[in-house]
């Protein structure tokens, strides 16, 4: 290798880890910061942003827990965001299973419909489900944000779920056939177990998005016995502006658990991923 070879080599690592680091830091940084200022007063928060926390204080813990019910959004989230996954992931496994394995007029037509609506702007969607759920007689209910969770993921788990059923050898289907085995129970029995990895994918994603959703449950809900727990915000955010330890307690606690999951889960999501793609 000659010294110019040596040297373009050294530059090129030395980008990529610059690259990498600014990366790095935008996308960690502000979660850093976030958790560092929890621990922070208000005078140090407004005396210095970026400076560490004299000392290590969980009074705004406290005082978030004590301004907004946090714990009760909790409930709410957790309830909302189970229930939506495992509707989105049941009804939609069984419309990419039937669009990926059966060939009927407009089956085409019909993938292309549901994937389009991942470009329809969602504050698109907000009069026509809030009237729609108004009439319905679901607004403000936890039943509403559950169907609207589950709707709102439709194209990203269909893409996903697809892929996958795709990639699975009609052969198995054949023999499961031969065997007596009816649609019914090859799919659920046999097709479903055989794409778990994708399901899994299509149930985190799912739950994420569901769990971190703010401008439907805002616009849907009305009570705290129904809101979820990105709605928590919205106390220190307005009547109580000024008192930014608790504001940024109370953000940690809605951010954590969301960043939790994703980091125990992400090679998961991520092996799920490439192997739908290449596999068929």
């Amino acid at each position: 290798m000659t010294s110019r070879d040596r040297l373009a080599h050294a530059l090129g690592r030395v980008f990529r880890i610059l690259f990498l680091g600014f990366f790095a830091l935008i996308s960690v940084g502000p979660l850093i910061w976030i958790l560092m200022s929890s621990f922070k007063s208000n005078k140090e928060i407004l005396g210095s942003a970026f400076a560490l926390p004299s000392a290590l204080s969980f009074d705004g813990y406290k005082t978030a827990l004590e301004i907004s019910p946090i714990f009760r959004f909790y409930g709410n989230s957790i309830l909302i965001s189970v229930a939506s996954m495992a509707l989105n992931v049941v009804l939609v496994a069984m419309a990419a299973y039937v669009l990926a394995r059966f060939k009927f007029r407009g089956n085409t037509f019909l993938t292309l419909l549901l994937s389009a609506s991942l470009l329809v702007p969602v504050a698109a969607l907000l009069m026509p489900i809030y009237r729609i759920l108004t009439q319905l007689r679901l607004f403000d209910t936890k039943t509403g944000l559950i169907l609207v969770y589950a709707a709102l993921g439709l194209p990203t788990s269909l893409f996903i779920f697809k892929s996958y059923f795709q990639a699975i050898p009609r052969e198995i289907e054949e023999a499961a056939c031969i065997d007596g085995a009816g649609f019914y129970r090859t799919f659920f029995i046999i097709m479903f177990p055989l794409a778990k990895s994708g399901l899994a994918t299509g149930a985190i994603l799912q739950f994420l998005t569901s769990w971190n959703e703010f401008m439907f449950a805002l616009i849907l809900t009305k009570s705290a016995s129904v809101r979820t727990l990105p709605l928590a915000l919205n106390y220190f955010t307005s009547s109580f502006s000024y008192n930014f330890t608790a504001m940024f307690a109370a953000l940690t606690m809605v951010i954590l658990p969301s960043v939790i999951i994703y980091a125990l889960l992400q090679e998961q999501v991520n092996a799920s991923m490439v192997t739908g793609a290449v596999k068929g």
